[in-house]
């Protein structure tokens, strides 16, 4: 198998179209370094399993449909724990930081890397950096143990604070290097994992033995390559409660309209998800597919409608939808938070306003509308018992990736299947939803709503999802 190394990349190339797209190991930059046994093999409770270790050659498809001809295509690395280790347990010096907005699991992923560091393989020093990235120069740390994380998973939010922005790279590397950290454990979103990527390349220009690792946190599950990020089912779940009180209040009123704004700036996966699982929803609107408001065919004219056919309507929209229906946001769309990310106008207040507006003028019809906006309440929930165990096996993946010597990557499931991914290849682009895929079409047929889709706009969509595949 011939391979390819580049200051970002790290590719191997087999037979039959087979690429494998590496992380970054220790040992790319530390040549003969020592290794030791992994100590899961004296671990009573691993005692029972069958394989302790995963096989240093497996590998997962990024790609699982394929036809009789296709190429294998792009592989990542299997996650798991490796026979040899790269970390003396008594060496290991863990720190972990989450950054960005609040997403159910924060606190589940951090007690399960704190008892798996613990409880696999007896790290005894373990600390929690403070406030996001900033925590690393201008904040305190904490000690963190197996007691103190006990019972953080039943709470909401997480127990070491978090903040946008604050990256500074130098002064991140200067204090782990200060502290003698040599395990870095970042959880965060797409502008946290460049941050982690930065401060992996700053480790290796320097030529520390430290492993940096991240673990994917975004709510709008829009985090590339992966099937799914944590607290994402947790949101669907807890959205349904805004989307069932919205029914209840547009059922009980003449002409009924509830409005609930969910999360998604860039991607409506939490509005689909929700609608598809409610099924009490007439309308749903997401940033992939434009829409809009007069005329034939628009809004509007649905509204009427289902309020005629029906007394009552559901509208789901996510946060990010019709932004550029808004003529007020052109001058604040130009404003960004901490994180680079720009400020989004409130869209369910202002359709809302839209939809109250064109009825006023409708002087036989008169309409009554509820708004609900549940985006803080979702986020600072605990998370649900499935994304509680993916938290786990997250947490777990990263432990074994770190002690095994792997850095400069992030985990995440691929296919069903949990791997070790460059930071680059969740960086570079956003998940979106297709909304020529079945999927969307699915929705449709669902809510019957329109499109809102000319003709013109499903070929342009053809043709950026074929690029995208490319």
């Amino acid at each position: 198998m011939g391979s390819e190394k580049g200051p970002d990349r790290k590719i191997a190339e087999g037979p039959a179209g087979y690429v494998l797209e590496d992380v970054p190991h220790l040992t790319d930059y530390i040549p003969d370094l020592p290794t030791f046994p992994n100590p899961l093999q004296n671990n009573p409770a691993y005692s029972v399993v069958k394989q302790y270790f995963v096989n240093e050659d497996d590998t997962v498809p990024q790609k699982i449909v394929v036809q009789k001809d296709s190429p294998r295509g792009t592989h990542f690395r299997r996650a798991g724990p490796r026979q040899r280790v790269y970390f003396e347990s008594d060496d290991v010096h863990a720190c972990i930081v989450t950054c960005g907005g609040l997403c159910p699991g924060l606190n589940t992923v951090i007690r399960e890397i704190v008892c798996g560091l613990s409880h696999m393989y007896g790290v005894n020093k373990i600390i929690g950096v403070q406030a996001g990235y900033k925590g690393f120069y201008a904040r305190n740390t904490v000690t963190m143990t197996p007691k103190s994380v006990n019972d953080i998973h039943k709470r909401g939010g997480t127990i070491l604070g978090t903040s946008r922005g604050g990256h500074d790279t130098i002064k991140i590397v200067d204090s782990i290097e200060d502290r003698g950290i040599n395990q870095v454990y970042i959880i965060g979103g797409d502008g946290t994992q460049k941050g982690a990527s930065a401060i992996f390349e700053e480790v290796r220009r320097r030529g520390l033995p430290v492993a940096v690792v991240g673990i994917p946190k975004t709510i709008d599950n829009d985090i590339a390559v992966i099937d799914k990020s944590f607290g994402f089912d947790t949101a669907v779940e807890e959205a349904q409660r805004a989307i069932n009180a919205a029914h209840v209040e547009a059922q009980s009123a003449e002409n009924g309209i509830g409005v609930v704004k969910l999360m998604g700036r860039h991607s409506g996966f939490i509005a689909m998800y929700a609608t598809l699982a409610s099924r009490d929803v007439d309308c749903c609107l997401i940033p992939e597919s434009p829409f809009y408001l007069e005329g034939r065919g628009g809004l509007f004219e649905y509204i009427d409608k289902r309020l005629k056919e029906n007394g009552h309507m559901v509208i789901v929209v996510a946060e990010g939808a019709g932004q550029d229906l808004i003529a007020e946001s052109e001058k604040e769309n130009e404003k960004e938070d901490a994180s680079g990310n720009k400020l989004l106008m409130d869209v369910g207040l202002w359709l809302s306003q839209k939809i109250k507006d064109h009825f006023a003028r409708k002087q036989n019809m008169a309409i009554n509308l509820k708004y609900i906006d549940p985006t803080y309440m979702i986020r600072a929930i605990p998370s649900i018992a499935s994304d509680n165990v993916y938290c786990t096996l997250l947490a777990h993946s990263a432990i074994h990736g770190a002690m095994a010597g792997y850095t400069g990557f992030t985990v995440g499931l691929v296919n069903g299947r949990h791997t070790y991914i460059p930071f680059y290849r969740v960086t570079e682009s956003r998940n979106k939803v297709v909304i020529t895929d079945r999927m969307w079409a699915r929705l449709l047929s669902s809510t019957n709503q329109p499109s809102f889709l000319s003709p013109k706009d499903i070929e342009e969509a053809k043709k950026a999802n074929s690029m995208v595949s490319l």
